[in-house]
């Protein structure tokens, strides 16, 4: 059964809605922590009390990081002596990578950087390890459409629980972050569109 093979999927899909969080083994969850905040600007959140491991959880952009603190430095990987853009990586939309860059250059941390080029468009993505070795990218790859290789079995699927957005007046470009509903219902339409144009 080869990985590309069309299904009808149009009964099977599942009632999920995004992407909740990601949780990783740490060797010190504090050190770990105060990296997320400080170099990506997560919050520290109410972790349930109930839990007998030590951890901590963070949030922002959408999305939820959970920290836990390893029981042997066995357990976690060894850091990667070279950035590989092809290892398992978390990654993040961003309307300035190079404000990102900034920050890695002034707190001494090491990082790669990558063009992709699809059609004349370009993305450009950043790629660092946080201190447990885990690879982080940040990028704007809003620049290129979501496109299913199929229309006929699609099995990305409008959510239900998605909402028109009001039509508004159009605004200026800005560099200034969007938050992630505005970001989702951006991508949402980009995809919608470029769907509609497959299919036409």
């Amino acid at each position: 059964m080869g990985i590309f093979q069309e299904h009808d999927l149009s009964n099977s899909a599942l009632p999920l809605l995004s992407l909740n969080h990601v949780s990783y083994l740490c060797k010190s969850v504090a050190e770990s922590a105060k990296f997320y905040q400080e170099v990506l600007g997560f919050v520290l959140i109410r972790r349930p009390s109930s839990f007998q491991f030590e951890g901590v959880w963070l949030f922002n952009y959408g999305i939820g990081i959970h920290l836990l603190q390893c029981n042997s430095t066995n357990d976690v990987q060894q850091m990667p002596v070279k950035i590989n853009p092809k290892d398992n990586h978390i990654s993040f939309q961003c309307t300035d990578i190079e404000l990102v860059k900034k920050r890695l250059r002034e707190m001494g941390m090491k990082y790669e950087t990558a063009l992709v080029e699809e059609g004349g468009v370009f993305v450009d993505q950043l790629f660092f390890h946080d201190p447990d070795g885990y690879m982080i990218e940040i990028c704007n790859c809003e620049n290129i459409p979501v496109l299913p290789l199929s229309t006929i079995a699609c099995p990305i699927r409008k959510p239900q629980s998605y909402v028109e957005p009001k039509k508004s007046k159009p605004q200026r470009s800005s560099t200034k972050a969007l938050n992630a509903a505005e970001m989702e219902t951006r991508m949402m339409e980009s995809l919608f569109a470029n769907m509609i144009d497959i299919a036409m």
